[in-house]
């Protein structure tokens, strides 16, 4: 696969992320760890059956355990640290310190063997970090001392996935078949979370249901799967600017779905993510130029 069609195959995984926050709605009254449990074993059950149709079992088994926990870790905690940091801190502020990952991911593909960070690079990044930031604080009252700990998991959790993302890259030879196991693992871990911490509820109608099933077809299904492939074969900084089009999106679409306002700071967050996401490009054109 080519650098162009892997970039855009893990662009695939920002457009199902900006999906996840109208299919979460939907699931209303599952808590968290329980949806997460449910979402990833349809995610990974999904992979199986893929897998299973490539006929791709044995590769499974080829990969180190190394790998494995690897994986496991990212997903299972990222999605930890960000639903504590959720309960210890308000969510808007929270949410934002945690989507410092696309901005950590541009800033630590620098250090990749084969990888040059440009300035646009870093100033796409911050530029659309700061679109992303109006989204997000749009009806926030501000950062509270008693927040802290919520906030430093908060930090922790963007830490963990860019770390994920970036150190993906350094399996590049690994098979994205691997994701099935990271999926499986982490609906195992999630579930224990639950019954520790939790009172399971199932959803309430046939809506609930079906957005359980569309969290783990998509933004906790196939998005993981494409993602592995753009960090591994794309353009690592030009898809961690794009990043930040996953808030406007999905704000975007709980509007058209009703679920949410139409407020005019959107229009400047759109003019600023789309800026940052378009510096980003040509510094990336630039280096394939130069390359």
């Amino acid at each position: 696969m080519t650098r162009g069609k892997a970039t855009a195959t893990g662009f695939v995984a920002v457009l199902l992320w900006s999906l996840l926050a109208l299919f979460t709605v939907g699931t209303v009254p599952v808590p968290p760890f329980q949806l997460t449990a449910m979402a990833f074993f349809i995610g990974g059950a999904v992979g199986l059956i893929w897998i299973g149709w490539a006929g791709a079992f044995r590769v499974l088994r080829q990969i180190s355990w190394r790998v494995y926990l690897f994986g496991t870790l990212g997903l299972f905690g990222y999605h930890a640290l960000y639903f504590s940091a959720l309960r210890m801190a308000p969510a808007a502020e929270a949410g934002l310190i945690a989507y410092l990952w696309p901005l950590l991911i541009v800033l630590f593909s620098g250090l990749l063997p084969g990888e040059r960070l440009r300035p646009f690079h870093i100033i796409g990044a911050v530029v659309s970090f700061i679109g992303a930031a109006i989204i997000v604080l749009g009806a926030a009252d501000g950062f509270a001392a008693d927040a802290l700990p919520g906030f430093g998991l908060a930090f922790l959790c963007a830490l963990t996935w860019s770390g994920y993302s970036v150190l993906s890259r350094r399996l590049g030879k690994t098979p994205t078949a691997s994701v099935v196991v990271f999926c499986l693992a982490t609906a195992v871990l999630s579930t224990g979370a639950h019954l520790l911490l939790e009172t399971t509820a199932w959803p309430t109608d046939a809506r609930g249901w079906v957005a359980v099933l569309g969290l783990g077809l998509g933004p906790v299904g196939l998005a993981f799967y494409v993602w592995d492939i753009g960090v591994k074969q794309g353009d690592i900084q030009l898809l961690g600017v794009a990043s930040y089009g996953a808030p406007l999106l999905s704000t975007l679409i709980l509007i058209v779905a009703g679920v949410a306002e139409p407020r005019p700071s959107l229009i400047l967050a759109g003019v600023l993510i789309t800026f940052g996401a378009a510096m980003a490009a040509r510094a990336s054109s630039a280096r394939s130029a130069g390359n």
